[in-house]
């Protein structure tokens, strides 16, 4: 038996609009490769291992449709999710606007005040003139809804591994860095 703990299991779902880049974050980090062409998504899953704090944790990484102010949440991006990257692209201020409605549609659905989430701004890798969003723009709405936030480009590979890392720590943060026990108690 060897003296190292087992590996953790987190599940992570990528939320956001159409066209923010969910996908080419998510191979971006999973693969090390960014996709140039734009296929919308049904829905893929991915795994990766990530070392944090010295702990492994196995990740299986849902990367959703877009979502809009009409999607329902689909169960499968509810039940069993650890924890939620939120992403909108800096050069769109309508998806910019949908993230405080997907976390409450998130958080409807669940049943929970709270959940590990970030928020993520994608696309600095475009020209400061298509920028819709400003970095403190991003912050403040983080800051208003006690989330994490970076900002990221999935195609230049910018703060592509910090944005999950940020999120395993909010999960494990939540978690108060156990596993969840599994009692219930009912009275």
């Amino acid at each position: 038996m060897s003296g190292s703990a087992p590996e953790r299991a987190r599940k992570i779902a990528i939320v956001g609009s159409s066209a923010v880049g969910k996908s080419s974050i998510t191979v971006q980090f999973v693969e090390k490769h960014f996709v140039e062409s734009y296929y919308p998504t049904i829905e893929n899953q991915f795994s990766k291992s990530i070392k944090y704090k010295g702990i492994e944790y196995t990740t299986e990484i849902i990367d959703t449709a877009g979502q809009d102010e009409f999607s329902i949440m689909n169960q499968k991006h509810l039940i069993g999710i650890h924890g939620y990257v939120l992403i909108y692209s800096i050069a769109s201020r309508s998806s910019f606007d949908m993230i405080p409605i997907i976390r409450d549609k998130i958080l409807n659905a669940t049943g929970t005040e709270t959940l590990p989430m970030v928020i993520v701004g994608n696309k600095t890798d475009l020209d400061e003139s298509q920028r819709q969003i400003t970095f403190d723009e991003g912050q403040q709405m983080a800051q208003g809804l006690g989330l994490p936030f970076v900002e990221t480009s999935a195609k230049d590979d910018v703060n592509v591994d910090r944005a999950f890392e940020s999120l395993i720590a909010e999960i494990e943060r939540s978690a108060g860095s156990d596993e969840p026990k599994g009692k219930c108690v009912i009275s």
